[in-house]
């Protein structure tokens, strides 16, 4: 991700009447419950630097009063930041004009709020295209990006229906739909799943995740939730009181926090959630071949000290499993094609961002170690009950 979209330096944020003297204070290192004291303003945002690169979803959470939201509103200058600056696509949107901010905001972003904000009058096809028409594009260019974005988000068939016709997580598909047809570069999502149920985040979550490895757009992504910045993120901004405390990967923030803070706020993490099958797989140190013949299986079993051996191919794709009984029958055999005894394993594999949660049941049925696959087939590494047990207590889950 060598591509930057927005790159932000020093930004500030202060509201208040007096935000110069409360900008020279906070620089001096004066607490921002004081400055307020001193000079009735509010820290929102304070001294955050960080790049976004194309293609990534970046999170920035936080607790309520964080500065979060506030940071987003910089970016695509619904506030106007205190000091800093802050460059889309090489552009500082800090001094562009009032004309320049308009075009940014019609072609480049694309919006996605919490509370949906449809227009109840209108249907969910003029929902979908409202800013296409704010763009003045024609009629027929509105109904098709329209229509195919709102396809792209699964309501081909609902676009002559209201908003008093739709669930929460339609509404806010639609929301989503009316953002990517204006076919966005960046997309900036506010708690854009924060008024949901449950069950419906967690849909939403998986759709857009879904979504995103098809579009590989830019997301800034805001939220409060710790499983939604862990789940979502290829990286994490962590802020407390308007001021970045963190910044790095799902998996750099839960085993290496910077502070006492950062620890506080992962301890409850339900890392079964978290870890995928790649983080607790380990890798065979053997493997049988096609071309191999029963013998040198047993032969590479026994310098396992296994009772069974994956077979790959020579592009080291997974074609099944051998168990030290069928190798040792075939061998008394005389017969070398070992392709007679390769047990299929199409019940036990999984692919590498499989979940630990959801890998319990899969070992609990059966007897063989779990095969870990990439999008290719392509043989990555191997799961027993042991290895999970022992990713799980590497994280810190379990104090073993």
């Amino acid at each position: 991700m060598s591509n930057i979209k927005i790159e932000v330096k020093n930004l500030y944020k202060i509201f208040g009447h007096r935000s110069e003297e409360a900008l020279r204070l906070l620089k001096q290192g004066i607490p921002n419950e004081e400055i307020l004291d001193k000079t009735g303003c509010g820290v929102g945002v304070a001294d955050a630097s960080f790049k976004v690169y194309e293609g990534e979803v970046l999170v920035v959470m936080g607790l309520s009063g964080s500065g979060k939201s506030t940071l987003l509103r910089c970016i695509n200058r619904l506030i106007r930041p205190t000091a800093g600056k802050v460059f889309v696509k090489n552009e500082d949107i800090t001094e562009v004009s009032r004309e320049k901010l308009l075009s940014m905001r019609r072609n480049i972003f694309g919006m996605v709020f919490q509370r949906f904000a449809l227009f109840p009058h209108k249907t969910v096809l003029e929902n979908a295209g409202y800013g296409l028409s704010v763009k003045r594009e024609t009629k027929e260019k509105q109904r098709k990006s329209a229509q195919d974005a709102l396809e792209l988000v699964g309501l081909k068939g609902w676009e002559n229906s209201y908003q008093s016709q739709l669930s929460g997580g339609m509404q806010q598909r639609v929301g989503l739909a009316r953002a990517l047809a204006i076919n966005p570069e960046i997309l900036l999502m506010d708690e854009a799943f924060g008024a949901l149920d449950p069950l419906i985040r967690t849909e939403m979550q998986d759709e857009l995740l879904e979504l995103q490895a098809k579009m590989k757009k830019t997301i800034l992504f805001i939220t409060h939730d710790l499983d939604e910045a862990l789940k979502m993120g290829d990286r994490v901004i962590l802020m407390k009181d308007g001021r970045i405390v963190q910044i790095g990967t799902p998996e750099e923030i839960l085993t290496s926090p910077e502070n006492t803070y950062v620890r506080r706020f992962i301890e409850n993490v339900d890392f079964t959630k978290v870890l995928s099958a790649s983080d607790v797989m380990v890798k065979p140190k053997e493997v049988g071949f096609i071309k191999d013949g029963p013998v040198t299986l047993l032969h590479k079993m026994r310098m396992e000290g296994k009772s069974g051996i994956f077979i790959v191919d020579e592009e080291h794709k997974l074609k099944g499993y051998v168990t030290a009984e069928k190798a040792g029958e075939l061998a008394k055999k005389h017969e070398k094609d070992i392709s007679l005894i390769i047990e299929k394993y199409d019940k036990q594999k999984v692919t590498l961002d499989v979940q630990v949660r959801n890998l319990f049941k899969v070992i609990v049925d059966n007897r063989y170690p779990i095969a870990v696959i990439d999008d290719n087939n392509v043989l990555k590494g191997v799961i027993v009950k042991g290895s999970i047990i022992a990713g799980l207590a590497e994280s810190g889950e379990f104090d073993v």
